[in-house]
């Protein structure tokens, strides 16, 4: 039913140690750090815009840049590969004990200015990573004096379990600021005084085994920054009045509690895959029976079993990890997936009547969502429609059963338990909420209407 305790939570006692452990963390990539980033003026900020998507998806984008070893592709889905590995490393895999080497090369980003001097920033990527690849992705703000972040790392990513185990970094922070799983966030103190990251660039590092004729190929990187106000309700959005139901696959996590515990303990954890999963179908994807050949053939469903182990993360320990999502719902032919965060209810409203469903975070008591039934600390919802009433029509996981899996939720209770960055737990206490993220998986070549509406809410 939930995530396992939110990322901020377990990691706020480590902050301490966080600043000491700083240069292990950010050691151990595998390019030579680049020269400090020179300060960046901020852009022009557009009055009342929280957040700020900056994706490198196109020929051009990836000709871009700086390249050591990389080349753009090109042909119906572009992409970045090595043409020539530039050095060789050994990555001791803390998850399996394994040492190995490989070779790489690296691509980093041209220095994006923000029109939003932004308090968090989360990574997205989509690539493809064959047996014996993989990938690192790392992050490096610029503050607003003008100093730089040091390179966190955003993810080791591989699309299989093989290789590498995929993973988070946990411990990475300058004193200012903080990577909490998948999000790098400024530190509070930091934050309140006003501290904020105005420009920001990534570096790719793509990994095969020395002397392999092919790596991986990255299909899209970039990431989301926003400043989203602490906030414990949000003003009810006006419906649209007009009714639409996307007809997306129905999952429930719940059919799956107790199978493989390894994998975030279970199906009553898997909320986020078996949400991933229900889109990826929606558009087409299945995996393919070979992939499946693992799962016990007395499981219901194994393709949400698939979804969890293709989501794990082993230094997080859950299949919560949002561009983990992401990027294995991009490992399906034709698909992409970013992670961003939207501004209301009228932003879901235009994606669903294009086509496009979404998948929403929110965290809530059992009062404040009438019929869900239950609280949760942090879970994901597909959603697929509108009533004419303007509620929101959810296939919700955490349901008894697939049929059981859609639900009608009133309109201004999700609008506020979705978007509110502060709220009151079951305890008492206060607690952080989501502030709006959202999956959007999307086909890479977008119809016209697809393409205004993920261009309306500021994605494109």
């Amino acid at each position: 039913m939930t995530e396992p305790t939110p990322r901020r939570a377990v990691l706020v006692a480590a902050l301490a140690v966080a600043t000491a452990a700083t240069a292990a963390t950010v050691s151990g990539g595998s390019a030579a750090a680049a020269p400090p980033t020179p300060p960046v003026p901020p852009a022009p900020r557009t009055p009342g815009r929280t957040v700020d998507n900056r994706f490198w998806y196109s020929y051009g984008h990836w000709l871009a840049g700086t390249h050591q070893g990389t080349t753009a592709v090109g042909g119906a889905r572009p992409g970045l590969e090595i043409a020539t590995a530039v050095g060789r490393t050994e990555y001791a895999d803390p998850h399996t004990g394994r040492k190995s080497t490989w070779e790489y090369a690296t691509w980093t980003s041209p220095v994006h200015r923000s029109t939003v001097p932004a308090t968090e920033a989360i990574a997205s990527w989509n690539a493809r990573t064959p047996a014996g690849t993989w990938i690192q992705i790392e992050l490096r703000g610029t503050y607003t004096d003008g100093t730089a972040t040091p390179w966190y790392v955003m993810g080791r990513w591989a699309s299989g379990d093989g290789d590498i185990r995929r993973t988070s970094v946990d411990g990475q922070s300058d004193g200012r600021s903080t990577v909490w799983t998948d999000t790098l966030a400024l530190d509070p103190p930091a934050a309140t005084a006003g501290l904020r990251i105005t420009a920001w660039q990534l570096r790719l590092t793509l990994h095969r085994r020395p002397g392999a004729e092919h790596g991986p190929t990255v299909r899209l990187a970039g990431a989301m920054v926003s400043d989203v106000p602490d906030r414990f309700t949000i003003p009810a959005s006006t419906p649209s009045r007009t009714a639409h139901e996307l007809k997306v696959p129905r999952y429930s996590q719940e059919v799956h509690a107790g199978r493989y515990p390894e994998y975030d303990n279970g199906g009553e954890a898997w909320c986020s895959p078996t949400s991933s999963q229900m889109i990826i179908e929606y558009w087409g994807g299945k995996p393919a029976p070979s992939a499946l050949t693992w799962v016990d053939p007395k499981y219901s469903d194994p393709q949400i079993c698939h979804a969890a182990r293709s989501t794990y993360d082993a230094a997080y320990k859950g299949c919560g990890n949002w561009p983990f999502n992401a990027a294995y719902a991009a490992t399906y032919r034709g698909l992409a997936g970013v992670v961003t965060r939207l501004t209301s209810l009228t932003d879901l409203e235009a994606l669903v009547r294009s086509g496009i469903p979404a998948i929403t975070s929110q965290s809530f008591r059992p009062d404040e969502l009438t019929g869900a039934g239950y609280g949760t600390a942090g879970h994901l919802m597909t959603v697929i429609g509108f009533t004419a009433a303007g509620d929101v029509i959810a296939n919700d996981p955490n349901s008894r059963d697939n049929p059981a899996v859609r639900r009608v939720y009133k309109r201004a209770e999700w609008e506020t338990i979705w978007l509110r960055t502060k709220r009151v737990g079951a305890s008492g206490k206060v607690a952080s909420g989501s502030g709006g993220i959202c999956y959007l998986y999307a086909p890479a070549r977008l119809s016209r209407a697809q393409f205004r509406a993920l261009r309306a809410v500021g994605v494109l």
